[in-house]
């Protein structure tokens, strides 16, 4: 009898989840970035509407391909509707190692010859914007809260006027494995975060903070060193998040 009810919550989980693809979204993606031996295995789901600006680039998927592994508009969050507000221009390459989510009405740009990398488990929240002019890797297990932007560049050439030199518009973004942003969080060009990082709701990283050292939490605008020796308890919660993430399908 409880071998029928487990089985039950699997059809009913897998049943839900096919009532909310976008199914059309999802075929012209996988169609067009993927050989067709790898396409009709659909390891890239879309879920609600959305926009796609440019499909030019490329999408790769370094990883065992398994139905629904990588999925764009995932509601796996407490809310549930879609604002209609997701868009992707791909004109350079994202590539992912594994299985990522991306929550409700994300924005995604990643610039021609730009790169955008994503770990296993990597995921980012609804209303998550990402824009990669130059290269921006998400390590396994980065996990961005809601509302939250990771951007590579400052779109306007800044000079210092003592010397009148220009300065760098664009730098690589490393977040390290086992890392979780908080809210509102922004992530500047030349961010780096050590593993097991902690970045604070409402904080602006734009540095390397990597000599702090592993397990700390950094917070503020800019970000500083809050605490050392604290972390997510990854370990505790893996169950849990890969039975809420992970579709199975």
């Amino acid at each position: 009898m409880a071998g029928v009810r487990i089985t039950y919550r699997k059809l009913k989980k897998k049943f839900k989840v096919y009532l909310t693809v976008n199914w059309f979204a999802t075929w012209y993606f996988n169609l067009k970035m993927f050989p067709f031996s790898v396409a009709r295995k659909l390891p890239v789901f879309f879920y609600g509407s959305v926009r796609f600006q440019n499909l030019k680039g490329k999408f790769k998927i370094e990883a065992p391909i398994e139905r629904g592994m990588i999925g764009f508009g995932q509601a796996y969050e407490k809310t549930t509707r879609h604002l209609g507000l997701s868009e992707l221009s791909l004109e350079g390459t994202i590539v992912c190692h594994g299985r990522v989510q991306f929550g409700k009405d994300y924005f995604i740009h990643v610039s021609e010859e730009a790169i955008l990398i994503l770990g296993n488990m990597a995921g980012m929240a609804t209303l998550g914007k990402i824009i990669c002019t130059n290269k921006i890797t998400f390590s396994t297990y980065v996990r961005v809260g809601s509302e939250c932007q990771i951007i590579d560049t400052d779109f306007h050439q800044m000079i210092d006027t003592r010397t009148n030199k220009k300065l760098p518009i664009s730098q690589p973004i490393v977040l390290g494995e086992y890392n979780y942003v908080g809210r509102w969080s922004s992530v500047m060009k030349g961010t780096k975060t050590p593993n097991y990082c902690t970045i604070a709701s409402n904080t602006l990283c734009n540095k390397d903070y990597t000599s702090y050292g592993n397990n700390i939490l950094i917070g503020g605008i800019p970000a500083k060193l809050l605490k050392e020796n604290i972390s997510r308890d990854w370990e505790g919660e893996r169950e849990m998040m890969e039975r809420s993430l992970v579709l199975n399908l």
